[in-house]
């Protein structure tokens, strides 16, 4: 296959708003070992890419400058040691930067395949939030059958997904949105109860639902403005699961004697940090456990809006007005 020499992406010659971002021309991102060279179809906005251009979310020193950080499209170039994927192959998958543009670099442990029946602006709505969620509510808190969480921002990318994963796997959901009708829509999405945290005490609703017991996970993406009410509502032996600081990262004065009387596990992550082996093993856990779940309609990614790339700055106006339900998206 023969490449062009230069491609279009997205610059950020400075930090700012959106109209810092610029639809500009360069070469294309180098074949590394161990990488697979994609032809971008379709690109998911993130809250961290909104981070990275206001300047306070830097991207690692080996990763790409250009925003974003999911994408898919079709193989049109092999690494050295890529043996899994051959040119040719619609795949989707998790970038470490980069993704706002034509072509995109990815590491090879880090692509799936669409699932069947899926076309690019579906299946680039799911690697970063599925990944999050996977690593952050399944394999760090262990939620498990059976078992009760509450997930905050119940109607973002990372939320819509949570609430349906949970499901998925037996467990039960609560949520929060800053709507009555956001409140339905996690609902519909299967959480027993959404909680509209302008009018409600979600602590109070939690203590309520589940008989004073509490839940037994936690994700949450609010950070110190919430660790008070998230130590109250979780049950004996419980995870809060941190993934963003949207309320803050300092909390002060917080009575911490709740996590030593009931033995409360804290704990968090940022995925463009972890090492390549640890996003491998996620992306395995994803292609054995979700994927079939995906095929068969168990579950989906919830869209709100698909833009051109031309329109970048637009989608992350959205995603700053917070008054979207699911995924914010671009076409190339």
């Amino acid at each position: 296959m023969t490449l062009p020499t230069t491609m279009r992406f997205i610059d950020l010659p400075a930090h700012g708003g959106p109209e810092v971002m610029q639809l500009s021309s360069g070469p294309l991102p180098p074949v590394k070992a161990g990488e697979v060279l994609v032809k971008v179809e379709a690109a998911g906005v993130n809250r961290p890419d909104v981070a990275q251009r206001q300047g306070i979310y830097p991207p690692p020193k080996d990763a790409s400058p250009v925003l974003g950080l999911e994408v898919a499209g079709e193989v049109v170039a092999l690494g050295e040691g890529v043996s899994e994927f051959k040119p040719g192959d619609k795949v989707c998958g998790l970038a470490n930067g980069g993704g706002y543009a034509d072509y995109c670099m990815l590491p090879a442990g880090q692509v799936l395949p669409f699932p069947k029946g899926y076309d690019a602006v579906k299946a680039a709505a799911l690697p970063e939030t599925f990944f999050t969620v996977w690593a952050n509510l399944f394999q760090m808190a262990g939620l498990t059958e059976h078992e009760t969480v509450l997930v905050h921002g119940g109607t973002s990318g990372i939320g819509t997904t949570a609430i349906q994963l949970a499901r998925a796997f037996g467990a039960t959901a609560f949520a929060t949105a800053g709507s009555d009708e956001k409140c339905r829509a996690v609902e519909k999405l299967g959480a027993r109860r959404g909680i509209n945290y302008r009018s409600e005490d979600f602590a109070e609703v939690i203590k309520a639902e589940t008989g004073g017991k509490g839940v037994d996970v936690i994700l949450d993406m609010i950070g110190a403005a919430y660790l008070e009410k998230n130590i109250a509502s979780l049950a004996k032996d419980g995870c809060l699961s941190i993934i963003a600081f949207l309320g803050g990262a300092v909390a002060e004065k917080v009575n911490l004697g709740p996590i030593m009387v009931k033995r409360l596990t804290v704990t968090g992550s940022t995925m463009r940090p972890r090492m390549a082996e640890e996003k491998r093993a996620i992306r395995d856990d994803l292609l054995t456990h979700v994927w079939p779940l995906l095929e068969e309609g168990k579950l989906a990614p919830v869209i709100h809006a698909v833009l051109p790339l031309e329109e970048v700055a637009q989608a992350h106006r959205l995603m700053e007005e917070s008054n979207h339900i699911g995924k914010i998206m671009l076409t190339l």
